[in-house]
């Protein structure tokens, strides 16, 4: 790990202006600024002890957990603050019985002890698991070096995305929690030197195109402060389905967050996010268009599951992804079908 200065804020209003005072301020942002924040730290400092990422400056943001770290219900929903700690969400009872999907994403994302550290502003802007990207040995990064190339392309690349790849890209997202945001529709509050402003959580992440190293729309000195997630008739008729090699501790291969509503027989709304087989969280907008207004009969199943992944681009190890992830989709649509809801 590199030399760096330390820093601890207050509040968010002194973190932004600590940022904006020692930060070359860069538009579009960079993921190798100079000045970084710091939360529960178990990304960030993995990539500092790895030389992969090289802050100059680290501010940490844990001092306003007090009023950053807030899980608040209402008539409109629920909101979350970006300091809550994974584990404080997903041991949550009315997290549990009211957005299910949201409370099993963070169970199955982590060990216990990672989550009982990691905040969930920090959690949805974790990096990619990509060997080559996280290895320094391996030149070829274009995350990690703009312009260099990418050795997953024609490497080892099992675990490498199939949807929303570029040819300067190909590493997989690797969260959980926000394929649960993409399918309930959340909405994200951030703060930074220019001001205040909410955008929908499908805007935060970039897919890779020719700029894999910029990764969100966050601007440059932005932190996430909350997210907010709309009370909607299928938020309880939810769950989260993960697929992996082990079932303790691991990334997903594909996984599936989902959210159904009928009106008798027929499904009224669908919400699909992939996990496990995409650069970005993927939002499944066709296999939702596939199911709504259908009866859901096995052919509909079978058809929303192979459109989700018409556009998908395997690489010579990881072709296996598109048949396991059309069976986890078809697999987690029976399963939201058959849960009893509360009405």
């Amino acid at each position: 790990m590199r030399v760096f200065d330390y820093s601890r804020a207050a509040d968010a209003a002194t973190a932004v202006s600590s940022y904006a005072d020692s930060s070359v301020l860069r538009d579009p942002p960079d993921v190798s600024a100079p000045t970084q924040y710091l939360a529960g730290g178990t990304t960030l400092l993995d990539l500092m002890k790895l030389d992969v990422m090289r802050p100059a400056r680290v501010i940490e943001i844990n001092s306003f957990q007090r009023n950053k770290a807030d899980i608040v219900f209402s008539d409109g929903g629920l909101r979350l603050g970006a300091m809550t700690r994974m584990a404080q969400a997903a041991d949550h009872p009315q997290v549990r019985e009211a957005f299910p999907v949201l409370a099993q994403s963070l169970q199955l994302a982590a060990s216990a002890q990672i989550r009982n550290m990691a905040s969930l502003g920090g959690n949805v802007l974790q990096r990619t698991r990509c060997s080559y990207f996280r290895d320094t040995s391996y030149p070829n990064c274009n995350k990690r070096a703009p312009g260099s190339g990418c050795a997953a392309l024609e490497g080892f690349n099992r675990q490498h995305a199939v949807l929303g790849t570029s040819e300067s890209c190909i590493a997989t997202y690797p969260g959980d929690f926000s394929q649960a945001l993409l399918a309930l529709e959340a909405l994200v509050d951030l703060t930074g030197p220019l001001g205040s402003r909410t955008i929908p959580f499908a805007e935060l992440h970039r897919a890779p195109q020719h700029t894999p190293n910029i990764e969100t729309t966050l601007k440059p000195g932005e932190l996430i402060t909350a997210f907010t997630i709309p009370a909607m008739p299928w938020a309880r008729r939810s769950l989260y389905l993960k697929i992996r090699d082990r079932e303790s501790y691991e990334f997903a291969l594909a996984s599936v967050a989902i959210a159904l509503d009928f009106d008798g027989q027929q499904v009224r709304h669908a919400r699909i996010a992939l996990g496990g087989v995409a650069t970005v969280p993927w939002r499944a907008t066709d296999a939702e268009t596939a199911l709504t207004g259908q009866p859901l009969s096995d052919e509909t199943i079978v058809r929303a599951a192979d459109v989700a992944f018409a556009r998908a681009q395997p690489r010579e190890h990881n072709a296996f992804k598109i048949e396991l992830g059309k069976r986890t989709l078809r697999r987690a649509i029976r399963e939201a079908a058959a849960l009893e809801v509360p009405t």
